[in-house]
């Protein structure tokens, strides 16, 4: 009953305000932070295919703790991405409060924000509905690296972008992620009046520009780097090439010497 009461009124049983709100916004604020900045740095790890595939399977080893277990563990990632899935749904759930919750409180909301043509409410509705595609296409994509962590690296990650014909989710992952990722950032900065400053006004403009300036700069890199995958993965299906067939240039200059040696001898 006390539920009910504190839903319907926003009051406790006592006659005082719910602080429940208040502290469900922060958690909402403090975990959508955390994913958008994860997912900047989840970025610049995936763009390091741009680098070279030698590069890309040195950090995946290292996301995979080879300076702890030899060869790395792909469980850790596992485990990452378990984590992130349950602050995404978490952050999703909290999310969702915010949304109308019928037709008729959406045709409401639409009708306010088209008289007032306020770019930042125009903003707040393009959140909305890239977290709503987020919430099917990021829980497909967290799911395969929860269940196959081992499978990551520059011909596995390459062969599912392009023989398992991921790219197209991926591209929708990618236009959804940054936008509501930068747009997320932006609005919390206004919200709790970060980097305000003497001219608040200002600053707002000053944010939206790099707001914008990030969107650009992540969308061109992300699909730089899908480019880049979809290209190995057609050339190695092209060529027969077995996803799992990669060496790291170490590996065979080792191999190689060990052979000499063991001929030198013989």
């Amino acid at each position: 009953m006390s539920d009910l009461i504190e839903g319907y009124l926003g009051k406790t049983v006592e006659g005082r305000k719910s602080r429940l709100p208040a502290k469900l916004d922060f958690i909402q604020s403090v975990t959508g932070g955390f994913l958008a900045l994860f997912m900047w740095a989840h970025m610049m790890l995936v763009a390091s295919i741009l680098v070279s595939e030698e590069f890309m399977y040195q950090v995946t080893k290292l996301l995979e703790g080879s300076f702890i277990f030899e060869g790395g563990n792909p469980l850790l990632v596992s485990i990452v991405a378990i984590v992130i899935f349950v602050i995404f749904i978490v952050h999703a759930a909290l999310g969702m409060r915010k949304l109308p919750g019928n037709f008729k409180q959406y045709q409401v909301i639409k009708a306010h924000a088209k008289s007032m043509g306020h770019d930042d409410t125009k903003l707040w509705f393009i959140q909305a509905y890239t977290g709503f595609a987020m919430f099917f296409l990021a829980s497909i994509h967290l799911y395969v690296i929860m269940t196959h962590p081992d499978q990551i690296g520059p011909y596995e990650s390459s062969a599912r972008v392009w023989e398992e014909y991921m790219w197209p989710l991926y591209i929708l992952l990618l236009l959804a992620v940054e936008f509501h990722g930068t747009i997320g950032l932006y609005r919390l900065c206004v919200k709790w009046g970060w980097f305000d400053g003497e001219n608040p006004k200002a600053t707002r403009k000053a944010l939206k520009k790099l707001k914008w300036a990030l969107t650009v700069f992540f969308l061109v890199l992300g699909f730089a780097s899908l480019a880049a995958y979809m290209k190995i993965g057609y050339e190695n299906h092209k060529n027969g090439v077995d996803r799992g067939s990669y060496q790291p240039s170490a590996q065979i200059m080792n191999y190689e010497l060990k052979t000499k040696s063991v001929g030198g001898i013989a």
